[in-house]
C-alpha cells in the first residue's frame, strides 16, 4: 500500500529541525523493501560529505548495521539487500555522472542546493516502472526553480509536497526550540523557522549589533590565532586577525588591515601586502592564514616566505552567510572597535533584490568575505 500511495516525486519541505530528514529516511527504507533487489537506486546530496553527515549516518541508526552499510570511496551502499549508488551534485557538470542510468528510486537531500540540470536529469533517468523520488529541502527564494517548476505545479504534476515545522518535532525540548527561534531573524526566521519561501532583501546580517558584538578597550591575547584574507588589487584587500577562545566557544577579530587601492589610487604589490600581513600578525603564533583560493599569486608569495601555513578558504557564499548569521545570533563572533572596515561593511552589506536567486550585492563585501572564509573554513568544524 505504501508503494502505491507515493507519487512519482515526493518532497518534504519546511523548517530546520522539524524531523523531515528522519521521516523521509524511514519512508525511503520502508519503500525500498517493497522494490526489486536487482534494480538501480541512488542517494544524492550536494556533496558526498553532506550526504554522509545528513543522511547515511542517520540511516545507519534507523536500519542498523545488519541492514545498511555504505562506502563513500566506492560510492555505494546496501540497504535491505538493495544496492544503492551514492553521488554528489555540487555543480552543473554533476548531471554527467548519472547519464545512461535507469533508476527505480532516488533519495535527494536538500534539493534546493542541486543544480537544476542535475535534478532534471534525475527525473529523466527514473524510467523504470513505479520509479519514485523522495527528497527534502528547506525553503529558498520563491523564484527558485524547484518552487516555480515543481512545487507550484503540484496540481498538474505527479508530485506530493508536505510542509513540516519545528513545532511538529515532539522530540525537541521546549527550551531548545525557543532558543533556536530567538537565534533567527528576518529572512532566516521566515525560511528556517516558519518554512516560508520568501525573497532575500535588506541587510544580510540584520542581527549584527554593536552593543552585543563590538568590544572596546584592550583585549587579552590568548588562545589560537588565525588570519583571514580577502585579496584585492584595485578592489579592497581585507585581512583580519582572529583569536579563538575554546572555553567560551567564541572567536574575536582583534584587529585588521583594510586597504582600498582604487580609493588610494595606488595598487599594492604582493610583497607590500605580505609586509602588512607580518605587521598584523606581530609576534603571535599564527596557526593558519585562510585565503580565497583565487589569490594564487599572493598564496605563492606567502608560501615562499616560509613563516605562515596557508589554507585555501571554503568560499561557498550562501553556506558561509548562514553560518556567520548563526554565530552572530549565538554571540560567538566578536569584533574589536578598531576593525573599522569590517564594522562599516556590516552596516552596508545587503542582498541583491533584483537577482533571480539569493545573491548579495558585490559592493562593501571584502571584510564580509574574509569573515565568511574564516567562519566557514575554521569555525564550522571547531564550533560544530
Amino acid at each position: 500500500m505504501l508503494k502505491d500511495g507515493l507519487k512519482r516525486i515526493n518532497i518534504l519541505q519546511g523548517s530546520v529541525r522539524s524531523g523531515k530528514t528522519w521521516i523521509s529516511l524511514i519512508l525511503w527504507a520502508l519503500w525500498i523493501t517493497q522494490m526489486p533487489k536487482n534494480a538501480n537506486y541512488l542517494m544524492c546530496a550536494k556533496t558526498l560529505d553532506s550526504l554522509k553527515r545528513n543522511c547515511l549516518d542517520i540511516l545507519s541508526k534507523i536500519a542498523g548495521e545488519k541492514y545498511f552499510s555504505y562506502s563513500l570511496s566506492k560510492k555505494e551502499a546496501v540497504l535491505m539487500g538493495r544496492k544503492i549508488y551514492l553521488e554528489g551534485a555540487s555543480d552543473a557538470r554533476a548531471e554527467e555522472k548519472i547519464r545512461g542510468m535507469t533508476l527505480s528510486g532516488v533519495y535527494c537531500d536538500e534539493i534546493t542546493l542541486f543544480p537544476q540540470e542535475f535534478f532534471s536529469m534525475l527525473l529523466s533517468r527514473m524510467s523504470a516502472d513505479g520509479a519514485k523520488l523522495i527528497g527534502t529541502t528547506n525553503p529558498d527564494s520563491p523564484e527558485h526553480w524547484l518552487k516555480k517548476k515543481y512545487i507550484d505545479r503540484k496540481d498538474e504534476l505527479d508530485i506530493y509536497c508536505e510542509k513540516f515545522l519545528i513545532d511538529d518535532n515532539c522530540f525537541l525540548s521546549v527550551d531548545f526550540v525557543e532558543n533556536l527561534k530567538k537565534e533567527y531573524t528576518g529572512i532566516f526566521y521566515e525560511r528556517f523557522i516558519c518554512g516560508e519561501w520568501i525573497n532575500a532583501e535588506g541587510l544580510v546580517y540584520p542581527n549584527f549589533s554593536e552593543e552585543k558584538h563590538v568590544i572596546k578597550g584592550k583585549i587579552e591575547e590568548k588562545g589560537d590565532f588565525y588570519i583571514s584574507v580577502d585579496y584585492g588589487t584595485l578592489n579592497p584587500c581585507s585581512m583580519g586577525l582572529w583569536q579563538i577562545d575554546r572555553e567560551k566557544m567564541q572567536a574575536t577579530r582583534l584587529r585588521e588591515f583594510y586597504y582600498d587601492g582604487r580609493q588610494e589610487q595606488r595598487q599594492m604589490t604582493d610583497e607590500e601586502y605580505y609586509q602588512q600581513l607580518e605587521i598584523l600578525a606581530g609576534n603571535l603564533p599564527i596557526r593558519q592564514v585562510i585565503i580565497d583560493p583565487s589569490a594564487a599569486s599572493f598564496i605563492a608569495c606567502i608560501k615562499r616566505k616560509g613563516r605562515f601555513a596557508v589554507k585555501k578558504a571554503d568560499n561557498k557564499v550562501l553556506d558561509g552567510i548562514r553560518l556567520v548569521f548563526s554565530l552572530l545570533a549565538q554571540e560567538r563572533l566578536l569584533f574589536h572597535e578598531s576593525c573599522k572596515g569590517c564594522l562599516r561593511e556590516f552596516r552596508s552589506y545587503v542582498w541583491d533584490e533584483d537577482a533571480q536567486s539569493d545573491a548579495v550585492l558585490k559592493v562593501n563585501d571584502h571584510a564580509m568575505d574574509d569573515v565568511r572564509y574564516f567562519c566557514n573554513t575554521i569555525l564550522r568544524r571547531q564550533f560544530r
